[in-house]
């Protein structure tokens, strides 16, 4: 198979950009221009083409890409013009943007000009900055300028070709297969959008958001702001929660919607508390009506909905979302419980089928750490949740509540990870438990007697990061002899590292206040890391790596349109649903070659809509 590497030059302008518009935006307005194309196959000559549509369509057609590896930087761009407006689909899509997120981690530059420096294969050119705002019926006026546009076309596909001799020497081959197929979800978007439903529910998403406003009795501005929003709760006898800034280290607000304190306000006892604060969420953050307005926009232009998912997103290799409609955090409860989820529909003929990993966190958690109990009784299906619940308040089994079984799930699913009794207590607040200090403490006590290997797993991945810092170079091994240390991270069964760049001792404090911590180098600056983090990067990078497995597996027969966290949705024929069932599950049930004894199940639901499957 030829690999062709290619770069689209197009038409942009002060107000029609990427960096102004999501790609799927750009592509699909009326404005949009391919001004030309280089390409090259494998290590041939890199040849230009400027022309109209059918110019360039003409000069497309004898590389044959459909029997092709179409390689290029941001990928999800070029791939998407290759298929929207020309209705070619490269047999392999290829990403050096994808692969330098996977193997340099997050927290490094990735553009084309950095890592051309980086690797010194040459320079990124500038010649794009003096295209703004030309068309090419322009550069056909002056073509001086459009020769040097051709030639920088022509650099960027030289420099992306030599990238990728580099990057993809060892580069883990399932990984491209995941890379494709993230790719595709974009570029080959399978799933509708239903408008109907999405403007319903704009609409209502506006109209609650205005009551909520009216029922504070407090002016936008007011809960808008940070000083004024905490002179708010200090009048209702509310001390406001703060937290320490990453950015600048001082102490600021926690009004955040991800703020553990500030959620916890909303189930404050005083109703005028309860309704500040969820008027200040709803106010402050206007992310579902945005995305509303997004899906309708998407649904107006082309009725189809790419599935826009950044590979290797997360510091622990998993997906993030992009293009401004994040997929990964749509709203599965609350006041919006799945609408938007339910606005994604199958095609005419198909179903939509969400499989999910149940519990994959605390399994291979307990897998890894060798947690021997734990892992038998996943395995032999036991309600694990009601086996700590007893432990817990000292009952049998058959005797432990709904409450109590809810505790006890709550310990298994949240406690992995090293959280404190204090941390513990907040936690269950937010879930509408209330539990004294002593109580918690008992609860974390209990917890951490009954899993000593996971606390063990805590303490030995420690001592790792403390080894990465003094320069030994004898390889650690931890999480049940498969998760071996390099250089400054961890090397995970995928074949890439959960990275800590720049991992050092950072003293703080004077005399008795003196705390030493280790910390490495993030997008945030210096972040905190210890065993217990580090113990939860890994398993969840390991949960990823089972992941990445069963999607690839299951691509082999069925279309993969979406992964959500540990979920994997699919698209099937409705008369194919049966069958199509069955593998997916006997595929989420498949415990990789190395992973031998780690129990993996899972649930799955049907519907005509994503939402439905829930």
């Amino acid at each position: 198979m030829d690999l062709v590497t290619l770069d689209f030059e197009t038409y942009y302008d002060d107000k029609y950009s990427l960096s102004k518009m999501t790609t799927e935006e750009y592509i699909n307005d009326d404005r949009f221009e391919a001004i030309g194309v280089a390409a090259k196959v494998n290590d041939g000559e890199t040849v230009w083409c400027t022309g109209n549509f059918t110019e360039l369509e003409k000069f497309l057609i004898p590389f044959n890409l459909q029997n092709c590896a179409v390689l290029a930087h941001n990928c999800m761009f070029d791939a998407a013009i290759l298929n929207w407006i020309y209705g070619i689909k490269p047999k392999l899509l290829l990403d050096t943007l994808s692969m330098s997120r996977a193997l340099r981690g997050i927290q490094a530059r990735h553009s084309l000009s950095a890592l051309a420096q980086e690797f010194e294969v040459g320079e990124k050119g500038t010649e794009v900055v003096k295209a703004k705002g030309v068309t090419r019926e322009d550069f056909l006026r002056d073509r001086a300028s459009l020769s040097e546009y051709g030639g920088y076309c022509k650099n960027d596909v030289e420099l992306t070709k030599k990238i990728f001799d580099i990057l993809g020497k060892g580069f883990p081959r399932k990984e491209l297969e995941l890379i494709d197929i993230t790719l595709r979800m974009f570029t080959e978007p399978a799933l509708k959008l239903n408008t109907l439903l999405l403007n319903d529910h704009l609409d209502k998403t506006i109209q609650h958001k205005e009551k909520l406003l009216a029922d504070s009795k407090y002016e936008k501005e007011v809960l808008m702001s940070n000083p004024q929003f905490a002179e708010v709760l200090k009048e209702l006898g509310v001390e406001p929660p703060t937290k320490i800034s990453p950015r600048t280290g001082k102490e600021t607000f926690a009004f955040a919607k991800a703020d553990k304190d500030f959620q916890a306000l909303q189930e404050h006892e005083d109703l005028r508390v309860q309704t500040v604060v969820t008027a200040r969420l709803g106010v402050k953050s206007t992310l579902e009506e945005t995305r509303t307005k997004r899906f309708i926009g998407i649904a107006e232009r082309v009725g189809m909905l790419p599935i826009p998912l950044r590979y290797c997103a997360a510091h622990t290799t998993r997906w993030g979302g992009s293009d401004k409609i994040n997929l990964q955090n749509l709203p599965s409860r609350g006041v919006n419980a799945n609408t938007l989820k339910k606005a994604i529909v199958a095609p005419s003929g198909y179903s939509v089928i969400n499989t999910d990993s149940s519990q994959i966190e605390a399994r291979t958690l307990a897998w890894l750490s060798k947690q021997n109990n734990l892992v038998k009784a996943f395995k032999e299906k036991e309600d694990v949740y009601k086996i700590m619940a007893s432990k817990i308040y000292q009952k049998r089994i058959d005797k432990i509540t709904k409450g109590e079984r809810f505790i006890g799930k709550s310990v298994i699913l949240g406690c992995g990870y090293g959280m404190g009794a204090k941390k513990f207590k907040l936690f269950m607040e937010v879930q509408g438990v209330k539990l004294t200090d002593n109580e918690a403490e008992a609860i974390i006590e209990t917890y951490r007697d009954f899993n000593e290997k996971i606390v063990d797993f805590w303490g030995g991945v420690n001592s790792a990061l403390y080894r990465m810092i003094s320069n030994d170079t004898k390889t650690y091994v931890v999480g049940n002899g498969l998760i071996e240390s390099k250089g400054s991270g961890f090397v995970l069964p995928s074949g890439l590292v959960i990275q800590y760049p720049d991992l050092k001792v950072k003293t703080e404090g004077e005399g008795r206040e003196k705390k030493n911590s280790m910390v490495y180098t993030s997008r945030m600056g210096d972040t905190y890391i210890y065993g217990a983090k580090s113990v939860e990067n890994i398993t969840q990078g390991v949960a990823r790596c089972i992941i990445g497995e069963q999607i690839i597996q299951i691509a082999k027969k069925y279309r993969v349109v979406l992964t959500v966290h540990d979920s994997v949705i699919c698209l099937v024929r409705n008369d194919e649903v049966s069958p199509a069932l069955d593998y997916i599950e006997s595929c989420m049930r498949c415990t990789p070659k190395w992973a031998e004894g780690l129990p993996l199940d899972c649930e799955s639901g049907v519907g005509r809509s994503y939402g439905e499957c829930e």
